[in-house]
């Protein structure tokens, strides 16, 4: 008789972060070429393994940030593992670190009823749209390198976006190898930003965020013209501002996946009406 291998959870070392990354590709999700180490950044202790012995089966992300807010991410079995209850058992073990605030996630609609049963509720729905890249650089004197401005600005500009503190993410993720970060000034004040950052297949652009829909498109072409037009550009915008849909129309971009945003806990009020494009569905 064969003996049952043991099934134990415990924190992710930064490589087997990499090997989340990977699942995810195999997914279908497309993650950038270098979010692990922003991932890891953000909250080194935010990442779970499930292990059937020493091989890992599942893993997910709870990511903590600030003191009242968490985001649940990386939710995967390997495929030949599921329908064994270790994927509940991670669950659990997640929210369990995130005991106390509030918790977002995107989740694929089939599993939304089931977020549902561990106190989740639908907010919105953020659609990916995918066009391509390409477009004339034009010379506009307002649009300048995230680079040449503080990064205190850049953060403070962010925090309306989002529930808590993201700095240390933040700082990572628009510093990236092989991504373009751009924002726009106005009177001296920044009124948007953006990043591009290359992945397995194509650019995705995320954040985009920008006081005017104007600024939001100003800010899209430019980051759209730094790739080639035979490269594959993807955003996930908010289905709930109508000026993100028509920005998404106006490149003749098209539907290509969506997800739920839920939250456990009080649905946060965040400026989603100027919420062009999506940071990431796995951190927020």
């Amino acid at each position: 008789m064969t003996q049952e291998l043991h099934y134990s959870i415990r924190t992710m070392t930064r490589p087997e972060i990499d090997l989340a990354v990977e699942w995810a590709a195999a997914e279908g999700w497309n993650p950038g070429l270098h979010d692990a180490e922003c991932f890891y950044g953000a909250d080194p202790e935010g990442f779970l393994v499930g292990l059937l012995g020493d091989e890992p089966v599942a893993c997910i992300s709870v990511v903590k940030y600030g003191e009242s807010f968490g985001f649940l991410g990386f939710y995967i079995v390997k495929q030949a593992y599921r329908n064994r209850g270790y994927g509940l058992r991670i669950w659990n073990a997640g929210l369990a670190r995130l005991q106390g605030r509030v918790v977002g996630l995107d989740g694929v609609i089939a599993q939304q009823e089931n977020y549902k049963k561990s106190g989740f509720a639908l907010a919105y729905r953020n659609v990916r749209y995918q066009g391509y890249g390409g477009g004339t650089l034009f010379s506009d004197p307002d649009i300048v390198s995230l680079q040449t401005i503080p990064f205190e600005k850049v953060a403070a500009y962010d925090r309306p976006f989002f529930l808590d503190d993201r700095k240390a993410f933040l700082r990572c993720w628009i510093n990236q190898p092989r991504c373009t970060g751009l924002g726009i000034m106005r009177n001296q004040k920044l009124a948007g930003y953006g990043v591009l950052r290359q992945c397995r297949h194509g650019y995705k652009i995320g954040p985009l965020f920008a006081d005017t829909p104007l600024d939001a498109e100003r800010l899209f072409s430019a980051l759209k013209a730094t790739t080639s037009e035979k490269e594959s550009v993807f955003i996930d915008i908010p289905e709930v501002n109508p000026a993100a849909l028509q920005l998404v129309q106006h490149h003749n971009m098209a539907i290509i996946f969506e997800t739920s945003r839920m939250y456990r806990g009080t649905i946060p009020v965040l400026s989603l009406e100027r919420t062009f494009g999506v940071t990431t569905f796995e951190l927020g």
